[in-house]
């Protein structure tokens, strides 16, 4: 396994990052081309891209650090085929460790389907398990999400 942190996506990593983002996601949410995922990446301010490849140098899991109305904001997806093998916590704590305070939006039931017709399953229990808290009161809903704010703090010594 590989893993490393880079700025800048090669055209290769952007695909394969596509690629896991439209099967793993839910399907309301996935791009229809590779030009608009880019598109997205692109407002992505001081993006900072983690990436964990297996042993093929294939990635199979990838979290990004970036800034948004002056807050510090992160998305990780893991390849379902690779859940349950500790990838997601690997890629938070080292979030964790280059930030003091981390915002995302969390699917926050199971009423989502993906692209292959399985339902998404809400990532939240393993952000709470993490010490992320809900913001109850900071939701995004719209024709396309229905998603709670969760955010991360750096504990004081």
């Amino acid at each position: 396994m590989n893993f490393f942190q880079t700025e800048q996506l090669s055209n290769e990593y952007k695909k394969e990052i596509f690629q896991i983002w439209n099967t793993e996601y839910p399907e309301k949410i996935t791009f229809q081309t590779l030009e608009k995922f880019e598109e997205y990446l692109s407002k992505l301010e001081k993006a900072n891209h983690y990436i964990i490849q297996d042993k093929r140098n294939k990635i199979i899991a990838w979290a990004v650090d970036f800034i948004r109305d002056n807050e510090n904001w992160f998305a990780i997806i893991v390849d379902q085929k690779e859940q349950g093998e500790g990838l997601g916590k690997k890629l938070l704590l080292e979030l964790q460790k280059h930030n003091i305070e981390l915002n995302g939006w969390v699917i926050d039931h199971d009423k989502d389907l993906k692209r292959n017709g399985e339902k998404y399953l809400s990532p939240l229990g393993f952000y709470l398990n993490h010490n992320f808290e809900i913001l109850p009161d900071i939701r995004l809903e719209n024709e396309i999400l229905s998603a709670v704010k969760i955010n991360w703090k750096e504990k004081k010594a």
